[in-house]
């Protein structure tokens, strides 16, 4: 049975490295430290939504956020009290209620959400704590950026919303400098616009985890913080951060196959000689092997995505696992949840412990995940 493995010592040192760095930016209007907001969202980046949390509150944080409504139940409900962020923002008045039912901090950023919220707290006789969304360029949540007028007119007289927090998101901050600079200035005049209209905008935040390691300068009075707890990020971090996670399965069985003998999906590899071959049960469903792609709807994506398999087969970049400490390479294409292993020269028996090196975001919900 494969199962998720956690480095608890690497995981600290990865808390203490960004606690660090955070610190060093300097501190917020208040003298503050700059807060770290950590983002939870996806199974808490797939090690475990609660343990996850209750591990990062051990080592002294104690706000974080989610992206829906299930993510900010199930850590209430494993009797996490801490804040609690919902990054996307809703006007269904259900959602909100159960929302402020449990004490979650809402995003507004339309008028409708304003609408539904204000309501909500007339309702229940309470401020609703919010942070505002401003949209600087996503294209998603948020009042658009561009917009000031609206934005002022629907923020300006709210009487049962309590603004906390103001908030952006960066879409290109691990690749494109300019253009996040560009929507940080826009966030920035913003939050000016908003100030000079008597508008309360609480704590600010646009940093994720790439602009946070590359801007320090736009740390503002909070960062929010999710792939570089994992240490897996899309370029070379700085400040020594470990890759967190990889998952261990077991050699179930060994068997040796003539040469010229198909391997896997596709029949895309072949036995160049009679091969000592284990096999795994992991594959691609356990995450091994899984990036961020783009969707793939038309059948000209589909067409590339086979291309790509066979060309990564033939530019040698040969995938490995690690069976009892040894290199073994893997043949053929990774099923959904098994892989097949050239074993030849080395003492692998049944049952020795295969370790893969993968994202624990892509590893399936239902495998157990085990902190050493």
């Amino acid at each position: 049975m494969s199962k998720l493995v956690i480095n608890k010592e690497d995981l600290k040192h990865n808390i203490k490295q960004i606690k660090s760095f955070a610190s060093k930016s300097g501190k917020n209007d208040n003298g503050e430290s700059v807060k770290i907001i950590a983002v939870v969202k996806g199974n808490g980046y797939g090690l475990g939504i609660v343990e996850y949390t209750k591990f990062l509150i051990d080592n002294g944080i104690s706000f974080f956020a989610v992206a829906t409504i299930e993510e900010a139940l199930k850590l209430r409900n494993a009797g996490i009290s801490q804040d609690i962020l919902m990054l996307s923002s809703t006007a269904i008045k259900k959602d909100v209620e159960t929302l402020v039912k449990n004490d979650i901090i809402i995003t507004i950023g339309s008028k409708e959400d304003v609408k539904v919220a204000n309501q909500v707290g007339e309702e229940q006789k309470k401020q609703i704590r919010a942070h505002i969304k401003i949209d600087t360029g996503f294209g998603r949540y948020g009042f658009v950026y561009s917009k000031k007028e609206e934005m002022i007119l629907n923020l300006k007289d709210i009487k049962n919303i309590k603004i906390e927090g103001t908030f952006s998101h960066f879409s290109v901050s691990f690749f494109d400098d300019k253009y996040t600079k560009v929507q940080f200035q826009r966030f920035i005049d913003c939050i000016e616009v908003l100030k000079m209209n008597g508008i309360e905008t609480g704590i600010l935040h646009i940093c994720n985890s790439s602009a946070f390691l590359k801007f320090s300068n736009m740390h503002l009075n909070a960062v929010r913080i999710g792939s570089a707890f994992l240490g897996r990020i899309s370029f070379k971090n700085k400040i020594g951060l470990k890759e967190i996670g990889h998952l261990e399965g077991q050699v179930s069985e060994i068997k040796e196959l003539p040469k010229g003998f198909n391997i896997g999906y596709s029949n895309i590899y072949k036995t160049p000689k009679i091969m000592k071959v284990a096999i795994v049960p992991c594959g691609y469903m356990d995450g091994i092997n899984v990036k961020n792609n783009k969707d793939m709807f038309r059948t000209v994506d589909k067409m590339r995505y086979l291309v790509g398999s066979i060309k990564d087969f033939f530019r040698k970049q040969a995938l490995y696992v690690k069976i009892g400490g040894v290199n073994c390479k893997i043949l053929g294409r990774i099923g959904t949840y098994h892989v097949a292993c050239e074993i030849e020269k080395k003492d692998i028996k049944i049952g020795d412990t295969a370790c893969f090196s993968i994202n624990p975001k892509f590893v399936d919900s239902s495998i157990r995940r085990e902190y050493r």
